[in-house]
């Protein structure tokens, strides 16, 4: 009967990512079936951490984190918890070795409860490695199966991957933390203001991730190759949009990338792909 709350636990983690990101959802539809339950299992357990950091405001949200961890602990020891996220998670942890990556990132959401401010670049870095580059490596140890000599290869590539996600998205998501949440991320600006120039090396930045980044993409193996170029492309094109986007329009509105446009990009990937032309 634990097969059977296994795969259960798993549904509920692809539901939590269904419901939550319908792009990123797509995306692990591109990727080879047999690798699917765990980047279900993973963006579940990230997603319901977040959660409680950016979203729970009316609870006590370092109880939620507290219980949250203290319950993800217990399950790496009895290898079971009674939460089906963190079950579906856990397995994969032991699976993986992704220990030292989800210690990180639980360190990053720690942040997010009571850092409002990253005034340095190496506070800044650090905070994006616990929050976004070790999530990128947990998929990689996915992604290669566990081989080590694939995931040293393509380890730093994954990183700029993830760095540069999460950039575009404090961009994207400029007015909401600011305002909503009250953080500050990009340690180039002045008094919470998105000027002309801390955009420009905010964008040369992400410009120069999305470049290292794509050396590795294109050596992925095959079965997590397509999911991964088309968030690339879908994340690519949204830079391209906060690029031609004056500051005033990022401070006050939300860049998207609409459902059409989405569906143009995967199939202009999908056709890349399959003529290897990537």
């Amino acid at each position: 009967m634990k097969a059977l709350f296994d795969s259960s636990s798993v549904n509920c983690s692809k539901l939590i990512t269904k419901t939550y990101s319908t792009s990123f959802s797509l995306g692990i539809k591109l990727f080879a079936p047999s690798i699917r339950p765990a980047i279900y299992a993973i963006y579940g357990f990230v997603r319901y951490a977040d959660e409680i950091v950016d979203s729970f405001h009316d609870y006590e949200q370092e109880t939620l984190l507290n219980e949250f961890e203290e319950e993800y602990r217990k399950s790496l020891q009895r290898k079971i918890s009674l939460n089906p996220i963190i079950n579906s998670f856990q397995e994969i942890v032991l699976k993986y070795d992704l220990h030292q990556y989800v210690d990180a990132f639980l360190t990053s959401m720690r942040h997010d409860l009571d850092k409002t401010e990253y005034n340095t670049k190496e506070e800044y870095n650090d905070y994006i490695y616990g929050s976004a580059d070790v999530v990128g490596l947990m998929c990689l140890r996915v992604f290669v199966n566990n081989d080590n000599e694939k995931f040293n290869h393509l380890k730093e590539s994954a990183q700029y991957l993830g760095s540069a996600f999460q950039k575009v998205n404090f961009l994207r998501d400029f007015k909401d933390d600011i305002n909503d949440l009250g953080r500050s991320y990009f340690p180039e600006l002045e008094t919470n203001t998105l000027t002309k120039s801390a955009k420009e090396s905010i964008l040369e930045d992400i410009e120069n991730d999305f470049a290292e980044a794509y050396k590795g993409i294109v050596q992925l193996p095959l079965e997590s190759r397509l999911g991964v170029f088309v968030a690339y492309k879908y994340y690519s094109k949204l830079l391209k949009k906060l690029k031609r986007a004056d500051t005033t329009s990022i401070m006050n509105s939300r860049i998207r990338i609409s459902n059409p446009l989405k569906f143009l990009i995967l199939t202009k990937a999908y056709i890349r792909f399959k003529f290897n032309i990537i």
